[in-house]
């Protein structure tokens, strides 16, 4: 069985993990704490970051992306990438805004500051976190869920009329938030009603069975009626 390194709060674990269950391929997952520094993970991955995909056959693959893609090249399960060229830009536009602009803006901020930082030394740079940095965070969030929005009045999903690898990485991102919480969903009614499709699928209900040791979710995170 394919076997995936990754970490519960991880943004682009979630992505492939959200894939796999779209793909309805089975795998088995191993978490990493990245910051360890682990040498066996270092030599799959000399980023020293998840997720990492290790096939049957031994091929080790990393980024989250390039694994998702992988997966569609292999015809693994329904594609997630969409024919048409000026579509499949799309896709990847959208992409980019989430694995970058919003990681950036939102998502790095904040998982590191209220979630990596508890798991450092203080030498490191652990302790409490920046909450200056937090608010500016989800601040930012904010314009970000008024983008999502904006696609939903316009678009079934995302990138088109077809749930693709754009949806899934908007998602991977926003469950991590709304795991840490204070996601104003209510806010952003269109946001919100495209979320609960996306968390309302098979492929999604692992994600929501995740647990950090010592860092419970809201209730809401759970619930598909939030």
């Amino acid at each position: 069985m394919r076997l995936l390194y990754h970490h519960p709060l991880s943004p682009g674990s979630r992505k492939v993990r959200l894939a796999l269950g779209e793909k309805g391929a089975p795998v088995t997952l191993r978490e990493e704490r990245v910051w360890d520094h682990r040498p066996e993970f270092m030599e799959l991955n000399p980023a020293g970051e998840v997720p990492v995909l290790v096939e049957e056959d031994g091929t080790v693959l990393s980024g989250a992306t390039a694994i998702v893609e992988y997966l569609d090249d292999i015809n693994l399960g329904p594609s997630l990438m969409p024919r048409e060229p000026r579509e499949r830009a799309e896709v990847r536009r959208i992409v980019d805004w989430f694995d970058r602009k919003f990681a950036v803006e939102v998502s790095d901020a904040i998982l590191y500051e209220r979630v990596e930082k508890r798991f450092i030394s203080a030498q490191m740079g652990g302790g409490a976190p920046d909450m200056e940095i937090v608010r500016t965070a989800m601040h930012n969030l904010r314009y970000h869920l008024d983008y999502v929005a904006y696609l939903i009045e316009r678009r079934r999903w995302l990138s088109g009329e077809t749930l693709t690898i754009a949806d899934l990485t908007a998602a991977a991102h926003l469950s991590c938030m709304d795991y840490v919480g204070g996601v104003p969903w209510d806010a952003y009614p269109g946001a919100k009603d495209w979320y609960v499709r996306l968390k309302s699928r098979p492929g999604f209900r692992p994600l929501l069975a995740d647990a950090l040791p010592g860092m419970a979710p809201p209730r809401s995170y759970a619930n598909l009626d939030f």
